[in-house]
């Protein structure tokens, strides 16, 4: 019997020792992959971390982390220290792209953060510091978080933040969330509290920010002038639309487009060109530059009856 035990035990300690192993390979595999391609940051007053996305030097980085800095140095793993310029940064999304001269950077391949699963294995990388490859590895804890972000007098939630335990380190800020392949999924952004990260996902929208930043400098949002909410549909008309939800207008700012497009505080928007929408950040989503000075159909409910408003957004200020 002791012999059996002893047996078991030893298979135990097997399978946990390559389970542990897997582990640790993954993680290593990550670190060696990404940590060329992140390099520290060092602008005036403060600094973080900034991740190569093209090897002729466009770096992606936080917004906040370069904020009213219009340059600085990045130095990367290899030795090398170069000045970047500050191509383009994006407050509401708190992404913000960068430009060195150097054409032999070594890119890192960017993922989709809409693939990523809780639970899931995932390491954070940065370059605090100038501490090259600071790396922590932990798991994806919570998807479709929401972070506010402002710019000015504007306030915007970034939708579909991932929250990770992986520990941000000071100074991570800006740097690389990656999956278990080494593709990044997210840039660091910030500390949600003790053991909780948060990072900016990698997905179709953000990749159309990052695009439009290293274009033309900016992202262009269109404007309304209303504040709203998610709000149950009325039951008779929720059947007629067989919908359940929509958005309440809470306030419309005088003289804005939705003002003079006859939108009213209490209507529920419930579509937009026809697309359905029940929370502000898909109402958000539609704002794109493209609507900027073009007419968008509104479709309203209003008491007990629905008809349709054509608003014509403005450009919303930086």
């Amino acid at each position: 019997m002791a012999e059996l035990l002893l047996i078991s035990q030893a298979h135990d300690d097997d399978d946990d020792e390559a389970a542990l192993d897997a582990y640790s390979r993954t993680v290593i595999a990550v670190a060696e992959r990404l940590t060329p391609s992140v390099g520290n940051l060092r602008v005036r007053g403060g600094g973080g971390s900034g991740v190569v996305i093209t090897p002729d030097g466009f770096l992606l980085t936080s917004a906040h982390v370069v904020a009213r800095a219009r340059g600085g140095n990045a130095s990367f793993a290899d030795g090398r220290d170069l000045h970047f310029d500050v191509v383009g940064a994006d407050p509401l999304s708190d992404l913000a792209v960068l430009r060195v001269a150097d054409a032999n950077l070594t890119a890192a391949d960017l993922g989709d953060a809409d693939s990523l699963r809780v639970g899931q294995l995932v390491v954070a990388i940065g370059n605090p510091n100038g501490f090259a490859g600071s790396v922590t590895a932990g798991v994806v804890s919570a998807l479709g978080r929401s972070l506010p972000t402002r710019s000015g007098a504007n306030v915007r939630l970034v939708d579909n933040v991932i929250q990770t335990d992986a520990a941000l380190n000071p100074g991570n800020s800006g740097g690389a969330l990656a999956d278990g392949r080494g593709r990044v999924v997210g840039i660091n952004t910030a500390v949600a509290g003790i053991g909780l990260g948060l990072a900016v996902p990698i997905n179709a929208a953000t990749r159309r920010i990052i695009g439009a930043l290293m274009t033309d400098g900016r992202f262009r949002r269109a404007y309304l002038g209303i504040g709203g909410q998610q709000r149950a549909l009325p039951p008779r008309i929720a059947r007629s639309i067989a919908r359940s939800g929509g958005i309440e207008v809470a306030q419309v700012v005088d003289d804005a487009p939705a003002a003079r497009a006859g939108l009213r505080p209490g209507d529920l928007i419930v579509a937009v060109d026809g697309t359905p929408v029940e929370t502000m950040s898909e109402l958000q989503q539609l704002l794109v530059g493209e609507r900027i000075g073009t007419t968008v159909t509104f479709t309203v409910a209003r008491i007990d009856r629905i008809f349709e408003l054509d608003v014509v957004p403005l450009e919303l200020a930086a």
